[in-house]
């Protein structure tokens, strides 16, 4: 069964107001009508079964009477966070995708020192705006109970000031003193994680100096050298199999 989101201002008591491209994709792309079955998430993590109970085409607004609500999963698993460097072209679209279906909560895209792509203050905003679109129907398609949050495009030094916010960050390189990702997780059980992925180029001397903490851990991901838009998911789908995420 297909599921559709809607903002949770959108929700009042028993019912759910559905306006805009989702009350077209329901009603002009699904055909679905009045008494149909339909499934409905609020990016919070509730998700609501319910009926269609109107369908107004003039207005393009359709009201749903819900009859059950899905509520969180109230465990104590790993948040999970993707500091990804823009790779080019459109990498980053999939990227955001994979990452969404492998269980993160935010995604927060980075222009280092070798990123190639550096996008002007429009195109910043145009990107962004994609990439949550992305991260809505990502969502949708997955089953996820929650939207990740697409954070606007940062500069590299504007992210080192948010790493103590972390339990561990998982600072992904090519410098000699890395440690094993397995090593590197061995011990840890739930909190908050960063992965930080760098550009084609890798971070310099300098941004990985910048980045020690006591939190951090510069890690291989084996004896392969990934690319930057494959490093990333690598890494989400050992902490998937790890945590359970």
């Amino acid at each position: 069964m297909s599921r559709f989101f809607v903002s949770p201002k959108n929700i009042k008591r028993k019912e759910i107001i559905v306006k805009g491209s989702e009350a077209h994709h329901i009603a002009g792309v699904m055909r679905l009508k009045g008494g149909d079955k339909i499934v409905v998430f609020d990016g919070t993590g509730k998700e609501y079964t319910g009926f269609i109970k109107e369908v107004d085409k003039k207005s393009k607004k359709i009201i749903i009477e819900i009859v059950s609500t899905k509520r969180p999963f109230a465990g104590t698993l790993p948040e999970i966070v993707l500091a990804q460097a823009i790779p080019k072209k459109d990498k980053m679209d999939y990227i955001v995708e994979k990452a969404v279906e492998l269980g993160v909560s935010r995604v927060i895209p980075v222009i280092s020192k070798r990123t190639v792509v550096r996008p002007d203050k429009a195109s910043r905003k145009k990107k962004t705006e994609r990439w949550r679109r992305i991260a809505v129907a990502a969502s949708k398609q997955c089953g996820g109970l929650r939207v990740p949050k697409i954070e606007s495009i940062v500069e590299y030094h504007e992210i080192m000031g948010q790493l103590d916010n972390y339990d561990l960050v998982l600072f992904a390189c090519l410098d000699e003193d890395t440690i094993p990702l397995k090593k590197a997780i061995s011990s840890f059980k739930s909190g908050k994680v960063l992965v930080f992925i760098g550009p084609e180029g890798d971070f310099t001397p300098e941004e990985i100096i910048l980045a020690t903490r006591d939190n951090s851990r510069f890690v291989s991901l084996g004896r392969k050298v990934l690319k930057s838009d494959t490093a990333g998911l690598f890494i989400l789908s050992i902490l998937n199999y790890e945590f359970s995420v």
